[in-house]
């Protein structure tokens, strides 16, 4: 259980593929951990240093009171990726996760040479909302939103199967409330639409047809901001899209991979 201790934050992490190979780094959504990426990884090209981790109150991550920023994500990241002397990284970001892309690479463009924008944008809901979903979370715990926060997730298909949504549902329960509410916090803060339209790198958005909480207007609405820029739509894919459909998630994501000549 690799643990990299950046000071004020111990975080959670872990390497699979090639340990000298050009780096790719996966950060998880709200609500879910670095098991978000377990489908897609094994149908990545070979030759990948691929590292992913746990986000700050989540998973095996430390658990600093709430409210967090977005620029403590940012820096978790920063710092992770220091501590484990990586440039030029691929950098895949989902819903917050995304978010904290925008910010790593308009911060270190040393560190992320290109990004992938995956069912998120440069600004989520309306801090009124986080607030409302905050105030339930301390009310009631992660579960007083789950089966809300999964219908918004995922495709009605995804639902009915519960084999499938079971997995997803425990994920998103063991998310620390502390942990949750201190992200959402840190999203309901944020608006990169001026830093983001300011980033020159490749640029791949990935939305779900069926995603609830990013709709795929919203997410092409920020990829856009971006020159020259690509956006692709997973259909029949919800919130989750490295879930309901890792074939199509990998697949997509390889393809961007040899365009920017990373494989």
């Amino acid at each position: 259980m690799p643990m990299a201790d950046l000071g004020d934050i111990t975080l959670h992490y872990r390497e699979d593929g090639t340990p000298d190979g050009a780096p790719l780094v996966f950060a998880n959504s709200l609500g879910t951990d670095l098991s978000l990426w377990d489908k897609v990884l094994p149908l990545l090209p070979e030759g990948l240093r691929i590292i992913r981790y746990d986000m700050r109150g989540h998973g095996q991550s430390d658990c600093p009171p709430a409210p967090y920023t977005m620029g403590a994500l940012v820096r978790d990241a920063e710092g992770l990726l220091d501590h484990l002397e990586v440039r030029d990284c691929v950098f895949v970001g989902l819903s917050i996760g995304g978010m904290v892309a925008q910010g790593l690479a308009v911060k270190r463009l040393d560190q992320v040479r290109a990004m992938v924008l995956s069912n998120t944008a440069a600004k989520i809901g309306q801090p009124a909302m986080w607030e409302e979903r905050i105030a339930a979370v301390r009310e009631g715990g992660v579960a007083a939103l789950a089966e809300a926060t999964l219908e918004r997730w995922c495709s009605k298909h995804f639902r009915e199967d519960e084999a499938r949504l079971a997995p997803v549902r425990e994920m998103l329960l063991r998310t620390p409330p502390e942990g949750y509410v201190g992200c959402s916090a840190a999203i309901a803060g944020t608006d990169f639409y001026t830093p983001t339209s300011g980033l020159r790198l490749p640029t791949l958005g990935i939305a779900g047809s069926e995603d609830g909480s990013t709709p795929p207007d919203l997410v092409r609405e920020t990829v856009d901001l971006i020159h020259g820029s690509k956006f692709h739509l997973i259909r029949q894919a919800g919130h989750l899209p490295c879930i309901d459909h890792p074939e199509a998630f990998a697949q997509v994501l390889g393809e961007f991979l040899k365009e920017v000549g990373h494989v």
